[in-house]
């Protein structure tokens, strides 16, 4: 799945609708993000790390962020 546009830079995306965080460097088609981004209702971290979104409530979605190698 093609990362979306204007997160180039951007590993980590929150969904602010569900408090689940994406692992865009590992999505699958489950993940909906087209329909995520074109919502509005995201949200990114600075730093761009899964310690960070989790900081702020958010939890890995199951499909792409709860692998053993998207620690970061």
């Amino acid at each position: 799945m093609a990362r979306p546009p204007r997160f180039e830079h951007v590993r980590w995306l929150g969904d602010k609708r569900t408090q689940r965080v994406h692992d865009l460097d590992h999505t699958v088609a489950g993940c909906r993000l087209d329909e995520l981004v074109a919502s509005g209702q995201f949200a990114t971290f600075g730093p761009d790390r899964l310690a960070e979104a989790r900081n702020r409530g958010y939890r890995p979605h199951r499909r792409c962020a709860d692998l053993p190698s998207s620690g970061g």
